[in-house]
């Protein structure tokens, strides 16, 4: 979430940067403020009322202690003492007024709390100003599209021409956008997996975690998806508070959730392979042929946790180590900046790697790397100390970017190595991890 102190201090800031994230902001920072302001009115009026109710028990004390413990009317049976009676009546009173301002208070701050979770990040000041993908500038390019001599097709086409995708029977087992890899299908979606863990923490300097693929609601509040997005999760039906995870960021962001880690060792890296789960309730209509966009999928995911002065180079170092997989798959592919009003809800700039499938004469995004900066560490309460057991704790800043979406891979190999006779040729990175497979052949 946002930082208070911009909201009181820097608003008109805060006003100007959420206006390019889109529309639909203005509303709820208004009313935010606004709440804001009444609570900070309410405190020092409760913070009286307790005041003046503790010292009408010390005056109910010194009346009783001057009446011999004596209760009753008149001056409270002691000589020259207060009336007890009365006293009690005053302090039942500020008692009564205590409970009315701080049901106030709180209905002020989880109405506020709740407001503050719909806010999305601030953009950082390098983000471009722009309202869709079409105002994503090109930050680089490597590779250049494979040219064929006949009419590249789909992967849609050339996986079940292969036998190694099956759409039809996955739809039977559980309805539409699942599929069925098989064979060399499946060996090759496992070979992704195993080369894209051994690249990140073999050369790249990642913790390996297998995190459960289940999370409470309070760790998808604390990397953004809830409440914003909840109609794109799936929940565990009856009395869990569990989800299907819809990304690994989930629990590798939550890993150091209510802490304050040692500065000294920041960065760090972590790196898991999870299955993705999610029920794209904005997408209906948009990729429903092939793997683009699944209920389920695999992914390689990359989080890390760096101090404010450093999260920008991080992000730049974990933008390159999710290129260097499409390079050494020998995949052509290019980079964009997001702009404001194509960003995700917590991110503070975002890198999209964007994958060249023939099949479609089109770049499509196998991975988003994002900086988040403090946002999802304030919602998660994650902090640092810059000497150990010393200072004033900090948020840290959380990164996470695809190390890639392994389908998407999958995808973008069949339609760059596909062959005039229906045949896929395999990287030479992934080979090792085929048992040697060069080429799947298609059935005879």
């Amino acid at each position: 979430m946002l930082d208070p102190t911009l909201l009181r201090e820097r608003l008109d800031d805060v006003r100007a940067g959420l206006e390019t994230r889109g529309p639909g902001t203005a509303g709820a920072l208004t009313e935010l403020v606004r709440l804001d302001a009444e609570r900070r009115t309410l405190l020092p009026v409760l913070e009286r009322t307790r005041r003046a109710r503790k010292e009408i028990g010390e005056r109910i004390a010194r009346a009783r202690k001057a009446g011999g413990g004596r209760g009753g009317g008149g001056n409270g049976g002691g000589t020259g003492g207060e009336d007890v009676a009365a006293l009690m009546a005053e302090g039942q009173a500020h008692g009564a007024r205590i409970k009315e301002h701080e049901a106030k208070l709180a209905e002020v701050e989880a109405e506020r709390d709740r407001l503050a979770l719909t806010l999305p990040n601030l953009p950082h000041a390098s983000v471009p100003v722009g309202t869709s993908d079409a105002d994503n500038p090109e930050v680089r390019r490597h590779g250049e599209p494979p040219a064929f001599d006949f009419e590249p097709r789909a992967h849609w086409d050339i996986g079940p021409a292969l036998g190694i995708l099956d759409f039809e029977r996955a739809s039977k087992i559980a309805g539409a956008r699942f599929a069925v890899l098989a064979g060399a299908g499946a060996r090759l979606s496992r070979a992704l997996i195993d080369f894209m863990l051994d690249l990140h923490t073999g050369e790249h300097g990642y913790t390996e975690v297998e995190p459960p693929f289940l999370v409470r609601s309070d760790a998808l509040v604390g990397t953004g998806n809830l409440p914003k997005f909840e109609a794109d999760l799936f929940k565990v039906a009856g009395d869990w508070d569990l989800y299907l995870i819809p990304t690994a960021e989930v629990p590798l962001c939550n890993l150091h959730r209510e802490e304050i880690v040692d500065g000294a060792a920041l960065p760090i890296r972590y790196a898991a392979y999870t299955p993705c789960f999610r029920s794209e309730a904005g997408s209906h209509g948009k990729d429903v042929r092939g793997l683009i966009r699944q209920h389920q999928f695999d992914k390689v995911e990359l989080v890390a946790y760096a101090a404010p002065e450093q999260s920008y180079d991080v992000l730049e170092e974990l933008t390159g180590h999710a290129e260097t997989v499409l390079r050494r798959l020998e995949l052509p592919y290019r980079t964009v900046t997001l702009c404001t009003g194509d960003m995700g809800f917590a991110a503070a700039k975002t890198y999209d790697i964007e994958v060249w499938l023939p099949g479609q004469q089109a770049y499509r995004e196998i991975s988003s790397c994002s900086n988040t900066e403090a946002f999802q560490a304030r919602r998660a309460r994650i902090r640092f100390r810059r000497e150990a057991g010393k200072g004033k704790p900090e948020f840290v800043h959380t990164l996470n970017g695809s190390g890639v979406a392994v389908g998407r891979a999958l995808i973008a190999i069949l339609e760059n190595g596909q062959q005039r006779d229906g045949s896929v040729v395999i990287p030479k990175a992934l080979r090792p991890y085929m048992r040697g497979l060069e080429v799947i052949e298609p059935r005879r």
